[in-house]
């Protein structure tokens, strides 16, 4: 203990004036450096309250579920047909083949010479229907059956129509003036100020005319954005371009009818190309399953 002492006395006092000096000068500059950001919180609150030169729109991504199962491909067919093989084999037999093979002894029993119709007990005298009369009728009821064809050629080719091709998923696509031109959108609207970008959706597809759709929305976050900027014409410091945000939204009924100058269409996922611009379909085709 005395050493460190010793040394400590030992060194001359302009060091320790020099320490001195040097804590002096960084505390100081410590506090200064503290004091900074109370002096840059201006210029930030005043960048907050400035507008942004990008105006936000929102759109409703409408999808139409499919009303049928698809139709199986080779693969799909032959493992279908291999379950179907294993789920024979393995199961037990129903009531139905159960009573195939009752009906085949008591038959077997009666052609027999030693036959005894004390055997039937509460059979004798009455007229029994045997399994293989019921299934008989079941064949002709299967065979005067017409299900409903998969396949409707004037119905798919109509893209106004919500029951075109039953095995895929629709998406709505509505005719919009954009500037001056018309153009095939995802229904969209202008944000408004005190609304949430999903009532915004919303808005868009109410507010289409003759418009009677019944929507489920899925969820309160968008599922992409598409941006795009203003012709350099129409620029100015205030709106340099259009941000457009899209909601998913399932069709849970009450489309309107078809109508050939309606500005809706129906269309599958690889027929968005036909309609829409190829950097709007690339960012559609993110999201849309």
């Amino acid at each position: 203990m005395a050493a460190p002492c010793r040394r400590m006395a030992s060194r001359p006092l302009s060091l320790f004036v020099s320490c001195l000096s040097r804590t002096t000068v960084r505390e100081t500059g410590l506090r200064l450096f503290r004091s900074t950001p109370v002096c840059r919180a201006t210029p930030q609150s005043k960048a907050v309250t400035e507008s942004s030169p990008w105006t936000l729109m929102a759109a409703a991504c409408l999808q139409r579920l499919p009303v049928i199962s698809a139709d199986l491909n080779p693969i799909e067919q032959q493992f279908a047909h291999l379950m179907q093989q294993m789920e024979l084999e393995k199961s037990m037999l129903s009531d139905h083949e159960q009573r195939l093979l009752e009906d085949s002894e008591r038959l077997s029993r009666k052609q027999a010479e030693d036959y005894d119709s004390d055997e039937d007990g509460d059979h004798r005298g009455e007229e029994i229907m045997l399994a293989q009369d019921l299934e008989d009728s079941w064949e002709q009821k299967l065979k005067s059956f017409q299900p409903a064809p998969r396949v409707r050629a004037d119905v798919d080719e109509d893209v106004t129509s919500v029951e075109r091709c039953l095995a895929d998923p629709l998406v709505l696509l509505a005719q919009q003036q954009v500037g001056s031109e018309k153009m095939w959108l995802l229904p969209q609207t202008r944000w408004q100020e005190g609304e949430t970008l999903r009532e915004t959706a919303e808005r868009a597809l109410t507010s289409l005319p003759a418009a009677g759709f019944k929507a489920t929305f899925l969820g309160s976050a968008p599922c992409g954005v598409y941006k795009y900027k203003l012709p350099k014409a129409a620029r100015t410091a205030d709106s340099l371009g259009i941000k457009v945000f899209f909601f998913k939204a399932i069709l849970s009924g009450g489309a309107p009818p078809a109508d050939a100058s309606s500005p809706f269409v129906w269309v599958k996922k690889s027929e968005l190309q036909r309609y829409l611009k190829p950097a709007y379909t690339m960012k559609l085709e993110r999201f849309i399953l």
